[in-house]
């Protein structure tokens, strides 16, 4: 390692038309990101290649000279959408990080927090994304190392991909919350659970109604761990004695997540816990893994599903809102794992009061092919194996009472 530097100077080291890729989620070096931004009015043009944001770092306000990145509009993401200051590459998560590996993105500058060990070994600590790969070909990578951030396995840094500076974080690592559920997503989470059998592997994403259905689930047992994220919600299934990871059919005994997105109660349980692997994407988000999965379970969420069973988890009036993410990766590896099931669950009314269920979807992010249950607060709609007009009719089934008459006199004009 070529230095130490804190704070960070970034005249110099940031050159006109670079591709700067920093750590996602809560794994965002924040110290560096904020010096970043602090300076990037007096440094040449450069792009910025983010996930997504629980931090408060990036804004509209953010100096012009910056053209932003992501993969899809999560968290505090959606400010730049809003703004018109995010170009998304519309990727699932899996084929992203594939396409930085073979250096379709290729960055010149990669940003990272890490955990160190006692014996100096270093982790990639909350998230083994693309980063990693992202280093492997960079002209410069800046280490914030974390005094705060949980070593994990599984995300240990290579000793062949060289740090070429290193910063002191000043302070703890990006935190989120579980959310508390309302009533919708209780009824919601009170559906999908009779979906979910011991034995079960789940997935699920970030919001409040996957740590509805996840709070729900205390009463199962042999449960297992295989997910693009986990939260604090596991700490309490494993607590409990509903995760034992006993049943996966592989990884017998371990949780594996690519993502690590929580509080410090989280980070505190993943600190050097062998019973967890932070694995890259490649592994948990692969179709050959997850076909290995024993009675795999995908709990993904929308923002509309049509009466056909197509999925939007993108836009909604032609604007950005969402990400495929790793969505259909989980559908059809649920779909191939021996007993599984891939329920997508949302609300039948937006917060505008229109209906969530409607006639076709403006995007298709999970194809009407590859669905499998749809869960309201009104019920579920199995749609496996279905014709169209049975879809239909499941579908309207489940929309809010006040729609269906609409859905149906739509459906009937057909």
């Amino acid at each position: 390692m070529s230095g130490s530097v804190a704070p960070i100077d970034f005249s110099g080291l940031i050159r006109e038309g670079d591709l700067v890729v920093c750590g996602q989620a809560t794994a965002e070096p924040v110290t560096l990101t904020e010096a970043l931004m602090a300076q990037a009015a007096q440094l040449p043009q450069f792009r910025m290649m983010i996930g997504p944001i629980f931090s408060e770092t990036f804004s509209a306000a953010c100096a012009p000279n910056v053209a932003f990145q992501s993969y899809g509009v999560i968290g505090n993401a959606r400010r730049l959408a809003k703004a018109g200051r995010l170009d998304v590459i519309p990727s699932n998560y899996s084929a992203f990080c594939a396409d930085v590996a073979a250096r379709r993105h290729r960055a010149d500058v990669v940003l990272v927090q890490l955990a160190e060990a006692g014996n100096g070994r270093l982790s990639a600590s909350l998230s083994n994304d693309y980063v990693i790969d992202a280093a492997r070909g960079a002209r410069l990578v800046i280490a914030e190392i974390n005094p705060d951030a949980p070593f994990t396995f599984g995300a240990e840094w290579p000793d062949e991909v060289p740090i070429h500076l290193r910063v002191t974080a000043r302070r703890p690592p990006v935190e989120l919350a579980s959310t508390l559920p309302d009533d919708i997503s209780k009824r919601i989470a009170a559906h999908a659970a009779s979906l979910i059998a011991d034995g079960s592997t789940l997935q699920f994403g970030v919001g409040r109604i996957p740590d509805a259905i996840l709070s729900s689930l205390s009463h199962l047992r042999n449960l297992g761990i295989h997910s693009g994220l986990i939260n604090d919600a596991v700490v309490d299934l494993i607590a409990c004695g509903a995760v034992t990871n006993a049943e996966k059919g592989l990884d017998a005994g371990i949780t594996v997540t690519n993502q690590v997105i929580g509080t410090q109660r989280l980070y505190r349980f993943v600190h050097e816990n062998r019973a967890v692997a932070v694995r890259p994407t490649s592994y948990t988000h692969g179709q050959n893994v997850l076909a290995r999965i024993n009675r795999l379970v995908a709990i993904n969420s929308a923002l509309q599903v049509g009466l056909d069973g197509s999925v939007n988890s993108e836009t909604l009036n032609g604007v950005a809102i969402g990400a495929i993410g790793g969505q259909l990766d989980f559908v059809r590896g649920a779909n191939a794992s021996p007993g599984g099931r891939a329920i997508i669950a949302l609300p039948a009314t937006a917060s505008d009061g229109s209906s969530r269920i409607v006639t076709d979807v403006e995007t298709v992010t999970t194809p009407r092919a590859d669905v499998d249950a749809i869960v309201t607060e009104w019920g579920i709609a199995e749609l496996r194996g279905c014709g169209l007009a049975e879809r239909a009719r499941r579908m309207i089934a489940i929309a809010a009472p006040e729609h269906c008459d609409a859905l149906s006199a739509r459906l009937r004009a057909r």
